[in-house]
């Protein structure tokens, strides 16, 4: 028979229990951070989370009951580098749950239970300035005590982070998934300048152009342009390459031809057209000839290469002359580095004026850690790790597609837009990993970046 001077599970027993272990646990727990996990995209068929997102923590106390240390394994060494398998057991209160945290979350989009706490949320354990995930939540320990339950058991395991974003404004928390997503890095412009450049010499006896004859085969670099000697000065040509060319009797469908010759010096002092001739490359075949001609243009000189160029600018040369010249610029990291001649003109008496369009100029804002942005042209979308608006370097993650050279970024909570210059696909060096080493190693055996060694598809 039951004590008749208890009630054994009144109102008034039950809420002196309940007080007990609070101020037991505010004696001799510790403050953690509850993090509830937000889900953003799920299976609809199996219910599996395919995003997830924490950006909320609220500070709670907790008793560690494994007091001792960690369970699990702990750190371990495997095949896949070293990894911590560590475990956590913490006690909270019931009331302090359901009267604090809860009302906090109700209504918030994505949390999908309130009323407890509930497996995939997280624990910030800031003893060990680390991350447990909550894979079970024990309701019914000790076993209703006065027909009543007072707390909660958390079992928590060392959180493995999988792209999930985390952005609690909680900086000792949030410095734990820094560098943890594999990103991509984006070099950004947003204030561009102009390249200027100019011409002021005009030569006779001049080669005007480079006419290829014979494209020649199997060219892995374009070749050596060489020009017979003349009495003033020897022109100089690049020659440039063009692949998908392919005949069938003689190519390999790998192999490049010289597409043309630029002109970067026509040279001056011609009576007869020179002789040309195309070294290396490891192809053979190609021939070409020159054409010279009077009033012919010289060098043009860069006196500002300008910035934030995405693809090389259109060249437009202002002047009078029987044949107008052409050129064309090439850019690297932005900056317009040199002008060739596709054709340097005949006939001009005065220097004329060289213009150069301008690049992308209208760049604004500051992006946000952690916020959503979107490619204009490509429709990516991904988030942002970092930012560095004196480099110009965004480090992105989570991408769902392919940015492109040229798309402009959008911020969708900053409104920050820019451009995309370049981009740097590998991703981040881990101390632990050692991919770039097994690929260097591997390469050796079979070269992939060559072509496939078993067989083209």
């Amino acid at each position: 028979m039951l004590n008749p001077f208890f009630l054994q599970g009144s109102s008034g027993e039950q809420n002196l229990v309940q007080d007990l272990i609070n101020e037991q646990i505010r004696m001799y727990g510790i403050e953690v951070y509850y993090m509830p996990r937000k889900y953003l995209t799920t299976n609809t068929v199996i219910r599996e989370v395919i995003e997830s997102k924490f950006d909320g923590a609220y500070p709670i106390e907790a008793y560690v009951s494994s007091y001792d240390g960690y369970g699990g394994q702990g750190t371990i060494l495997s095949k896949f580098g070293i990894q911590d398998i560590d475990d956590l057991t913490l006690v909270i209160s019931k009331e302090r749950f359901e009267n604090y945290i809860s009302p906090l979350l109700e209504g918030l989009p994505g949390v999908e239970l309130t009323t407890r706490p509930k497996e995939g949320d997280l624990i910030y354990f800031p003893l060990g300035d680390r991350v447990f995930e909550i894979k079970y939540v024990e309701h019914e320990s000790p076993f209703y005590q006065l027909q009543k339950n007072y707390v909660y058991e958390l079992r928590c395991e060392l959180f493995r982070y999988g792209d999930e974003i985390v952005d609690t404004s909680v900086g000792e928390i949030d410095d734990n998934f820094v560098d943890q997503a594999y990103t991509q890095t984006f070099k950004m412009v947003g204030l561009g300048s102009t390249a200027v450049a100019s011409v002021a010499s005009i030569f006779d006896g001049a080669v005007t152009k480079f006419n290829v004859t014979n494209r020649g085969n199997g060219y892995t670099s374009a070749p050596t342009v060489t020009v017979s000697k003349s009495p003033g000065t020897i022109a100089v040509g690049i020659a440039t390459l063009i692949t998908g060319l392919f005949d069938f009797c003689s190519d390999s469908p790998e192999s490049s031809k010289v597409q043309g010759i630029e002109l970067t010096n026509p040279g001056s002092g011609y009576t007869v057209a020179p002789m040309v001739a195309l070294f290396g490359g490891k192809g053979s075949g190609a021939e070409a000839t020159a054409s010279i001609a009077d009033g012919v243009l010289g060098a043009i000189t860069i006196s500002s290469g300008g910035s934030g160029y995405v693809s090389p600018p259109t060249v437009t040369i202002v002047g009078s002359a029987t044949t107008e010249a052409v050129a064309v610029a090439q850019i690297t990291n932005g900056t317009v580095t040199s002008i060739r001649y596709l054709n340097a003109g005949v006939g001009y008496t005065q220097a004329p004026t060289i213009q150069i369009s301008s690049p992308y100029l209208v760049g604004v804002g500051t992006y946000q850690f952690n916020e959503v942005v979107i490619g204009s042209s490509s429709s990516t979308t991904a988030y942002v790790e970092s930012w560095n608006v004196t480099t110009g370097n965004l480090e992105l993650k989570n991408l769902d597609g392919e940015f492109v050279i040229g798309d402009i970024i959008v911020g969708q909570t900053s409104g920050a837009n820019y451009k995309v210059i370049s981009i740097n696909t590998d991703d981040t060096d881990d101390a632990y990993a050692d991919n770039i080493d097994i690929e260097t190693e591997a390469d050796q055996i079979l070269d992939f970046s060559e072509k496939n060694p078993f067989g083209t598809p």
